[in-house]
């Protein structure tokens, strides 16, 4: 069967204006980013003479926003772009980019009109920071939002009844890998001042990038040729999250872990190790950095940040990366003594199979912007609060 050409749309409560778009994510593959597009339907009647406006904005938030204290914001605006859209400023033809405004157009008459804004090359993908159960109002995150608003001008105090607003993610795909490229690995050899011989371990993973939801396997091989006893072998993948806006802080989570394994003085551990890093395993354990968040939608973990060259990475908001934690726990006659070795890696997703628009269903199948709950997500219902769907009251009827 072809791919169901969905379309995603929310209306206002006062019903003067309603969002129709054809995706959520966003995808930024470094080089270039997918710009965002749709269509606004409006209600003459409704408006009353106003204008719409719609806006792409890009936010930063460390904390809640009442924390504002001393003049000190934890909100900061990364980036804001503003389009009239009514009365249209260019020729409603010009403004149309893709097949599926072409077709909404079609479908919802003289009275809707496209949008579409091209993502600058500077901006952080969506992030945000798993809250802990008794936490409430916006956490650490980097958010995309769309609004769409009708007032009486651009700076106009906005009515909460005539503006709609829509959360979106910017996301980011596994790039190329360049064939021949080496699989991360370390090794190391530690002397003891008790012992004649090392002890050397080697950990090598099968591939630097690794899928969300794809099992890791672990290469570890322990040459314990010491008079030393290695009491355990603990193996994590950690998850290190660092706020580059504002504190530079750093969180660092194990998100999956194996451990239980001994070597003897004199003896070797030659072992395939099977890791799973799944937001699922995680759930209740605050500061996990997730890849940004869909009202009521489930998510995963974040993927890796990659920088594209030039940009500086203060801008970002929150950095992501992992890597997995090799620790052996070396017994000893007054005190334990460990020695590690970690393989930096990369978790992403990914990247889709292209559909032609050839392909598409001509039939555009609707969707509500506002979601049922998912079980095991936090609800968070600030935004939505004034905005209703419009179901098909602003789609004209087919004859």
């Amino acid at each position: 069967m072809s791919p169901k050409n969905v379309v995603f749309k929310k209306i206002c409560k006062d019903k003067s204006v309603g969002v129709y778009m054809g995706r959520r994510d966003f995808v930024d593959r470094v080089d270039s980013v997918d710009p965002v597009d749709g269509v606004i339907a409006i209600d003459r009647e409704a408006l009353q003479g106003r204008k719409v406006f719609v806006t792409l904005s890009c936010t930063f938030r460390y904390g809640r926003d009442d924390m504002d204290v001393m003049g000190i914001a934890f909100r900061r605006e990364l980036y804001l772009s503003t389009r009239q859209v009514y009365p249209p400023l260019q020729d409603r033809e010009q403004g149309v980019h893709t097949r599926t405004q072409a077709k909404l157009l079609r479908k919802l008459g003289d009275d809707a009109y496209p949008f579409f804004f091209e993502f600058p090359d500077n901006l952080p993908c969506s992030v945000a920071m798993q809250p802990a159960s008794h936490d409430v109002g916006k956490q650490c995150a980097v958010e995309f939002e769309v609004k769409v608003f009708s007032a009486e001008s651009q700076d106009a105090k906005i009515r909460k009844r005539s503006s709609v607003k829509l959360m979106i993610r910017k996301v980011q795909y596994a790039p190329e890998t360049e064939t021949g490229a080496a699989p991360p690995s370390m090794e190391i050899s530690r002397d003891f001042s008790v012992s004649d011989k090392p002890l050397h371990v080697t950990a090598r993973l099968d591939k630097e990038i690794f899928y969300h939801g794809e099992t890791m396997r672990l290469h570890l091989d322990v040459v314990n040729n010491s008079s030393k006893n290695v009491k355990n072998v603990v193996v994590s993948v950690d998850q290190v999250a660092t706020v580059v806006l504002y504190s530079n802080d750093c969180y660092v989570k194990c998100i999956a872990i194996h451990e239980g394994d001994s070597v003897s003085a004199g003896a070797t551990l030659q072992k395939d190790i099977l890791l799973l890093p799944l937001l699922a395993n995680n759930r209740e354990r605050r500061g996990i950095a997730l890849d940004g968040k869909l009202k009521h939608e489930d998510t995963n973990l974040a993927s890796s940040s990659i920088i594209k060259p030039g940009i500086l990475k203060e801008v970002l908001g929150i950095m992501v990366s992992y890597r997995v934690t090799v620790k052996l726990v070396i017994g000893g006659l007054m005190s334990s003594s460990e020695v590690s070795v970690e393989l930096p890696f990369k978790l992403m997703h990914p990247k889709p199979d292209t559909v032609k628009e050839s392909e598409m269903e001509e039939e555009l199948v609707f969707q509500e912007f506002k979601r049922s709950y998912l079980r095991g997500m936090l609800g968070d219902d600030d935004d939505e609060e004034g905005n209703v769907s419009g179901g098909d009251d602003m789609v004209p009827k087919e004859n």
